[in-house]
């Protein structure tokens, strides 16, 4: 019978298999969404689930806790001041599986994407705040807009040349070429010796 016993073993004994939801649960936590395979994600969710609610509480025993699993003190940290914050209106589903639609190939398994539900907001780039002004804009407004951002390209595009000009070598010219110098060629050595038994 099969009391008590609850979850995948992995086929690994239980070390290993402690040992796999623990990077499970740190590259969740560090990357917020991996892909792995579904038998490991719904394990892993599970220990990714508990630890936010331990970040939710913010004590000393809840991050000593949190420790003992991702023995790391900067996730640790990164748990307790960044993940776990988001989620202080959730009393729950702080996890999602997404499956896709294609198995891997080789073993045929069925490949999941385990990530948070609160996603950390990327803050907007300049030029995309630039475009987002455009936009709300009037039609009149877009012209003035774009015609400024012509001016300064036009700018831009002259210092470039400048520097180029700086640095840019004189050209040399055909006279200054130096003269070919003359090399005596060495006498042949029999000749020599023909010479001295002739004298002889």
């Amino acid at each position: 019978m099969r009391h008590g016993l609850s979850g995948n073993k992995f086929g690994r004994n239980q070390t290993l298999r402690a040992a796999t939801i623990r990077d499970l649960c740190r590259a969740v936590i560090k990357c917020e969404s991996i892909q792995t395979t579904r038998a490991k994600a719904v394990e892993a969710r599970k220990a990714v689930d508990r630890l936010i609610t331990l970040g939710k509480d913010n004590t000393l025993a809840a991050k000593r806790r949190a420790f003992a699993l991702l023995i790391d003190h900067n996730l640790v940290s990164h748990l307790f001041d960044v993940v776990a914050p988001r989620f202080a209106a959730r009393q729950g589903g702080y996890t999602r599986i997404i499956k896709f639609a294609v198995n891997r190939q080789g073993d045929n398994a069925q490949m999941v994407l385990l990530e948070l539900t609160e996603r950390a907001v990327i803050a907007p780039t300049e030029s995309k705040v630039a475009d987002a002004e455009i936009v709300e804009t009037k039609t009149g407004a877009k012209a003035d807009v774009k015609a400024d951002a012509k001016v300064a390209a036009k700018a831009v595009a002259k210092k470039p040349a400048a520097s180029k000009a700086v640095v840019a070598k004189p050209a040399k010219d055909k006279a200054e070429k130096p003269a070919k110098v003359a090399v005596e060629k060495p006498v042949a050595k029999k000749a020599v010796v023909k010479k001295a038994a002739n004298k002889e």
